[in-house]
């Protein structure tokens, strides 16, 4: 008698499960949508809720493992078939792609395209990113593979089209990738993370660069503890390297990512091979990655060498204002705000360097984390937005399933002699202590910095009883330095555009009280009509960067007053 089929484990049955159940999410609103004027994308969408529904049944009755594991390549497509419908329906993109379309162009036109600001993209509904200097960046800010890849796809149309569909497709292209470099029975765990969620596809939708650089570092990232085993890269080794040379040139969160993985890859090496051997593997996936970046870049090198290095510096350099989910929101949203913003950056940069010092330390426990290790950094960011987290998620799982700590086990840790005595176990507490303090203190540093300026509204100028065209301010600089103030006035968590100076002094010296007297960007700007909602009036300055605000209360009709936060 032939022997009985191997059952399906159960966690492997729930695992399809919940991927399957997660294609719910998101897709009910794409159907309502395409149900009014694609009646094809909506039956299309329809035939995958019936196959969401007839998957369902069968993850939890097959009773087979290889029937499971076909299984999870119907999710798979159902996942995927829903991601192009839903881009099909929603692909005008974010700032970020239509900046990207707009520099694809440029480049296709023969055109510089670093450097040049383009305020006539971010057009009504386009998110503008304003800095502490009183304005927004127009101009393109990454490295240049995407654009690269949008320009043969410019015949889709006009706004962001082309650059969603280039990030569109590296997600699906990378979720496929990733689905078939899993073992067999955690692939529906690709099929969840990428897709099935929906957050993914949104910032796909959005036309974000990271997703493109996403997709190329999922190679990189399965099983990355083996690359260069017993000092061999080999074909796989030497393509892992080209692409994380090629996530570099789409984005720039891969920066913070590979040295992490370059330490751990050293650490494993060197435990097996030496330090020499160990140095040369590593020294080879750097020249292949620098080779691949510098070929994707040797174009804009040569072309507007100058341009080019500020452009894909410019997340670092350009000052904008304060904006995410992290330890920042204590500045803008909890207190008055603080003279000392610049050391969010310190502290973002000295955690970074803490992190990766204690991987290096410690590998063999917090190697198999080396992926999630870079973000932590970010929390601490003036821009800490928690994109940042959500798109790089996937290496996480990557991670996770295929770089356990086994993999880890003779990893080599440095242990000079202060950390190699009868307390050594002490020893490494303090030093631990001693690589995150910096950060620590120096968000400490900033958090409980005090406002620089002291603001009361002392006149509204109104067009009607809720449309207000002017404010006249009372402002007090208690700083020791002259501060040259931007105010905006916002009323929800985001920012909204800064006000023009129409009189008073731009500078405020030190120890002085002015008044100024501003406008809204358009002239007028609408008075919220729910007594609840709350109005700030808040001051950016740049040198040095600094935040300073204040809850204003404007009734509708005449009158004004101001006060603290109540």
């Amino acid at each position: 008698m032939s022997a009985a089929p191997e059952p399906p484990a159960q966690w492997h049955r729930v695992l399809t499960l919940l991927a399957d159940i997660s294609l719910f999410i998101g897709t009910r609103s794409v159907w309502t949508q395409a149900a009014s004027h694609r009646l094809v994308v909506a039956g299309v969408i329809s035939l995958c809720y019936a196959s969401i529904l007839v998957c369902g049944v069968l993850a939890l009755v097959v009773r087979r493992a290889r029937s499971l594991a076909r299984l999870d390549l119907v999710v798979l497509v159902t996942a995927v078939t829903l991601a192009l419908c839903t881009w099909v329906m929603n692909h005008g993109g974010s700032d970020e792609a239509l900046l990207t379309t707009q520099a694809a162009r440029e480049l296709v036109a023969g055109h510089a395209v670093y450097g040049h600001p383009w305020p006539w993209l971010f057009t009504k509904g386009v998110a503008l990113t304003p800095t502490v200097t009183g304005g927004y960046d127009f101009t393109y800010g990454y490295p240049p593979l995407a654009p690269l890849l949008t320009a043969p796809l410019l015949w889709l149309g006009h706004g962001g089209a082309p650059a969603t569909a280039v990030s569109t497709g590296a997600l699906v292209v990378g979720t496929v990738l990733l689905w078939r470099m899993l073992p067999v029975q955690w692939r529906s765990a690709a099929t969840m993370v990428c897709l099935g969620f929906g957050f993914l596809p949104t910032y796909g939708r959005l036309g974000y660069p990271a997703i493109t650089a996403l997709a190329l570092l999922i190679p990189v990232v399965v099983r990355w503890p083996r690359i260069g085993r017993g000092g061999r890269l080999g074909a796989a080794g030497l393509a892992r390297a080209a692409c994380l040379g090629a996530a570099c040139a789409a984005q720039q969160l891969p920066w913070f990512l590979a040295p992490f993985l370059l330490a751990g890859i050293y650490a494993v090496r060197r435990g097996e091979l030496g330090g020499r051997a160990a140095a040369l593997v590593v020294a080879r996936i750097v020249g292949v990655a620098a080779t691949v970046w510098l070929l994707i870049n040797t174009y804009f090198v040569v072309s507007e060498p100058g341009t080019w290095i500020t452009g894909i510096a410019l997340p670092l350099t350009q000052g904008a204002t304060l904006h995410g989910q992290g330890l920042g929101d204590i500045s803008l949203y909890f207190t008055n705000g603080s003279d000392r913003l610049d050391w969010y950056s310190h502290a973002s940069l000295l955690l970074a360097a803490g992190l990766l010092a204690l991987l290096v330390l410690f590998v063999r426990r917090l190697g198999p984390a080396a992926t999630v290790l870079p973000w932590c950094a970010f929390y601490l960011a003036t821009r800490s937005q928690d994109g940042y987290y959500l798109m790089m998620t996937p290496l996480w799982l990557a991670a996770a399933i295929t770089a356990p700590a086994a993999e880890f086990a003779g990893a080599w840790q440095p242990r000079p002699r202060p950390l190699a005595g009868p307390h050594r176990r002490t020893a490494l507490v303090v030093a631990s202590a001693l690589l995150v303090t910096p950060a620590l203190v120096s968000a400490a540093v900033a958090a409980t910095g005090s406002p620089p300026l002291k603001m009361r509204v002392t006149a509204v100028r109104r067009v009607s009883a809720y449309v207000v065209s002017g404010l006249t301010l009372r402002v007090t600089n208690v700083d020791g330095t002259a501060l040259t103030p931007h105010f905006m006035l916002t009323s929800n968590q985001g920012s909204s555009m800064y006000w023009s100076l129409v009189r008073g002094p731009a500078t405020i010296p030190a120890h002085t009280t002015v008044r100024i007297e501003i406008r809204p960007a358009h002239g007028r700007i609408a008075l919220p009509t729910k007594p609840s909602t709350r109005l700030r009036l808040r001051a950016f300055t740049a040198a040095p960067q600094t935040l300073s605000s204040a809850y204003v209360h404007i009734t509708p009709g005449t009158g004004a007053g101001a006060g603290p936060a109540g």
